[in-house]
């Protein structure tokens, strides 16, 4: 039996019959004076939120030219050898050319933004809205607020042309192994990642290799995608060699 054009109702590309079919329109809900705000909390209008944050993300950083993201602790005081560590980091990729992409906050972040700033560079910051977090840090030159985690990253990887990640949380972990999976899944081409701060990160690492690569989870050649290093000279030159490379 053929539906008849009557018993379905159209949204957009969206198809609706039955106990689906709305008693009123799109433009109906328009154009009503007044009535519950509720819509702006749909699922459809997060949508647009989302749109918007890769279109001001994208917008922002078009012309930002070639760049490095810097990962770690916004717990991290300004007394903290990491900070100063971070600030030298920052200093040196502005020296090769690089603008320099941290998450905006306090701690590793606004080492790496006051780094930047402070060597003459291009400062950047991807906030992210959060109940506990401290802002955007004074450093930041160009600032963008995300809502949304999956924006945020997709906008880090998108403009950076390697990651510098010193020590951290469950944030920073969580922008190291998107980066790893990535590269490992060939989602986007190879570029530097490297972890600063041997006795932090060696635990990890030698987790993954005793344990993880043991039970053969991911391959050998996948531990290629890390270096490790303990000093703000060592992660500069693995960057610089990079660049060569890529030239």
């Amino acid at each position: 039996m053929t539906l008849h054009e009557s018993d379905q109702h159209r949204k957009g590309p969206i198809t609706l019959r039955g106990a689906q079919r709305p008693t009123t329109t799109t433009d109906q809900h328009l154009l009503e004076e007044a009535g519950p705000g509720e819509w702006v909390h749909s699922d459809p209008w997060r949508v647009m939120r989302i749109q918007a944050e890769f279109v001001e993300g994208f917008g922002a950083l078009a012309e930002l030219g070639p760049a490095v993201s810097l990962f770690g602790s916004a717990r991290v005081a300004r007394d903290h050898p990491a900070y100063a560590t971070a600030e030298q980091i920052a200093g040196g990729l502005v020296d090769l050319g690089y603008a320099v992409i941290t998450g905006g906050g306090p701690g590793i972040m606004e080492a790496g933004n006051k780094g930047a700033k402070e060597a003459g560079g291009v400062s950047v910051g991807l906030g992210i809205e959060l109940p506990f977090e401290q802002g955007m840090n004074e450093y930041v030159d160009l600032g963008v607020d995300f809502r949304y985690f999956f924006a945020r990253k997709t906008v880090f990887v998108k403009y950076s042309s390697g990651f510098v990640v010193l020590p951290g949380g469950f944030g920073t972990f969580d922008e190291l192994f998107e980066a790893l999976c990535l590269m490992q899944t060939h989602k986007i081409r190879m570029f530097p990642l490297v972890l600063v701060g041997r006795d932090y990160w060696q635990g990890l690492l030698d987790w993954i290799r005793t344990t993880v690569l043991e039970h053969g989870l991911i391959n050998e050649k996948d531990l290629d995608l890390l270096r490790v290093v303990d000093s703000a000279e060592e992660a500069l030159e693995v960057l610089r060699e990079s660049a060569v490379i890529r030239r």
